[in-house]
This record gives C-alpha cells, sequence and structure tokens, in this order.
C-alpha cells in the first residue's frame, strides 16, 4: 500500500473482461499494422493499443516467450519465482496534473522493484495490465507505456504481458516476477532480539513532495521528483540478503507501519532511535519552508519505497546502509523507547 496523489490511498485490485497484450518475444512487431492516426484509445482499438504498447520493444534473454501467447514464459533457473503486485490508481494513487504519464509509468514500476528487492530477490520480467477510458488521449497511452518500459530496462527486464481492459479512469497495475538465484527469501519474519536496524534509501522524501504539489509549487525538484518517479535501491535486496539480513520490508506505507509489519511477523519489538533516523537536511529545509516536521514525514511518509532490515550485528551491515534501531523483546515499534506522538497517522490503511 502507499500514500496517494490526492492524500491517502494504497493498492488495490480492478477487475473486469481482459484480453492479454499482444507482440512477440525478441522485440519484434505483431502482424497487425498500429493506427497511427489515432488520437485516443477508442480509436486505437484494443488491439490497436496493444500493437502500441509492444511493438520493437526489447526482450532480454530470460523471456523465453514474451508477447502475443496466452501466457509468457519467463526462465526460472533457481526453480522458484518471487512475485508481487502493485495497482495505481488515477485520483488515488496519481493526478495526471501532478505527474507526466511517464513518470506514472515509472512510479507503478519502482514499486513492484521495492517489493521484489525486499524478499532478497533480483527482478525477471513484468507484466502491465492497463485500464483507461476511450476518451484518453495516445500521447497519454504512449507516455504510460514508455514510462514502464523504460524503468524495465533500466533494471535489465522486460515487459512480457498483460492485460488491457475499459473503465471510467486510468489503473495501471504492475506484476512483477524475481529470482532468489539460489539464496533463501529474505521475509518479514525472521527479525530476532539482539538484531539492529538498518534502512538503504531516502525516508519521507515522497511526503515532502507531496506536500510541495499540494502548495502548488514544483521545487525543490529532488522532492518532487521523489514523490512523482521514486527510485527505490531495488539492487541493495540482494545484497542485503547476502549479508544475513533476518528479515527486509520495503517502505512503501512509512517506515513506522512497515516496522510495525516486521514487528508483528517476527513476534519482535522494535525501537527506533530518533537522533539515527536519517533525516536530509533537504527534508528539513522543504519542512522549515512549508511548516512540516521533518521527523514526521521520515517516520510515516510512505512511497519512498527505501528498504529496511534487520541485520544480526552492525559489523555485516552492508556499505550505504545507516543503522537506525535495535529488535528487542516484545511487541510492536517505538521511537526513542516510546510511542511516537508526531502528528498523523503512523501509516496508510485502506478504507480507513
Amino acid at each position: 500500500m502507499s500514500r496517494t496523489a490526492n492524500g491517502r490511498g494504497g493498492h488495490g485490485r480492478s477487475e473486469g473482461s481482459v484480453r492479454r497484450i499482444g507482440g512477440t518475444a525478441g522485440g519484434s512487431a505483431p502482424d497487425r499494422a498500429t493506427p497511427s492516426a489515432a488520437e485516443t484509445a477508442g480509436e486505437l482499438g484494443e488491439f490497436g493499443l496493444i500493437d502500441r504498447f509492444t511493438a520493437d520493444r526489447f526482450q532480454p534473454e530470460q523471456t523465453l516467450l514474451g508477447p502475443g501467447d496466452d501466457a509468457a514464459v519467463v526462465a526460472a533457473p533457481d526453480g522458484r519465482v518471487v512475485a508481487t503486485v502493485d495497482t495505481l490508481v488515477e485520483g488515488v494513487h496519481f493526478r495526471l496534473d501532478w505527474s507526466a504519464p511517464e513518470q506514472v509509468g515509472r512510479k507503478a514500476v519502482a514499486a513492484n522493484l521495492a517489493d521484489v528487492a525486499a524478499m532478497g530477490a533480483v527482478p525477471t520480467a513484468l507484466l502491465l495490465s492497463l485500464a483507461c477510458p476511450g476518451t484518453t488521449p495516445t500521447e497519454v497511452l504512449d507516455g504510460l507505456a514508455s514510462g514502464v518500459w523504460d524503468a524495465a530496462a533500466d533494471a535489465g527486464i522486460g515487459v512480457v504481458g498483460g492485460d488491457t481492459v475499459s473503465s471510467d479512469t486510468i489503473v495501471v497495475s504492475i506484476t512483477a516476477l524475481g529470482s532468489l538465484e539460489g539464496r533463501e527469501a529474505v521475509t518479514r519474519s525472521g527479525a530476532r532480539p539482539g538484531d539492529i536496524v538498518a534502512v538503504r534509501g531516502v525516508l519521507g522524501w515522497s511526503a515532502a513532495g507531496m506536500a510541495v504539489l499540494r502548495r502548488g509549487f514544483r521545487s525543490p525538484v529532488a522532492m518532487v521528483a521523489a514523490h512523482r518517479t521514486p527510485r527505490p535501491p531495488w539492487r541493495e535486496g540482494p545484497v542485503a540478503a547476502l549479508a544475513g539480513a533476518t528479515s527486509m520490508i520495503d517502505t512503501s506505507d512509512g517506515l513506522l507501519a512497515d516496522l510495525g509489519h516486521v514487528a508483528a511477523a517476527s513476534r519482535v519489538h522494535i525501537d527506533l532511535s530518533s537522533r539515527l533516523v536519517p533525516v536530509a537536511d533537504k527534508l528539513r529545509d522543504v519542512a522549515s519552508a512549508l511548516g512540516g516536521d521533518p521527523m514526521n514525514w521520515a517516520l510515516t511518509g510512505g512511497e519512498d519505497h527505501s528498504l529496511v532490515a534487520t541485520f544480526p550485528s552492525e559489523d555485516v551491515v552492508p556499505a550505504g546502509w545507516v543503522v537506525c534501531g535495535e529488535v528487542r523483546a516484545g511487541t510492536g515499534v517505538t521511537v526513542d523507547a516510546d510511542r511516537w506522538g508526531g502528528a498523523g497517522d503512523p501509516g496508510y490503511l485502506h478504507w480507513r
């Protein structure tokens, strides 16, 4: 789940009649011609939209059969497949007056890459499900496609299939597959008393970016970009796993909320040190300008998609990770041995 573009919201699931995205492995175009003169999704038609999304796209070697059949075939030498799905809904997770379509596509992929990384896995493939009104302009569709494909290429993976469906609003749903490469999965349930807590990536930047956008501003650019196109440190998931991480999760809902999931699954108490939680100077500057609380953003702001993990000792924490707390016997999550008293909720919950 994640904080939303209009305030709050998490990941959901849309239903309806769908068709699988077409195309062929290796990035070759299907036989049907793309109607280039079309100006909307309705004018393109379902198969024209499919062709527009899949034609002349790169597929890496692990894609054994890409778009164009009833299902894709992706190599899984490990014998196990990590799978995750995240959904972005227009007006809930993004606004097109705040974000370009390409940024929305990248944001959708980012959430999935972070989930795969949190298991200690590397991504191997994506599937894209797109719902949109027939009036959706083709430039919006092209931007979404470019964002998804560019983010996939950055990760060395391809989009191997998906669905299309008509709807009243734009919904982008990504499924990501991953490989553990022979390692055991790092789950939420492995933290033990005596472990230390460390984080990799930024905290509170997406929340700060949303606060900036709500005020009608577009800078500082770094904070706004963190909300529009979060950059999860997905390569660090396998690094943490190899270092011996005992549990891991990404900060989609906020540091306190997500560590709460770890504490509950592991049946432990996690205590953070406010002195050690990384709060960037840039975050403090934005908070000062807007009257916000930088520590509250760092602790409760979601959609940074950074990684937080527990390790058996500080000696094994990989370079670049910041130690910020410890695991104890008990339950729940505290800050400086006390319940966090900052403004707002500790994290996002749907239907609340």
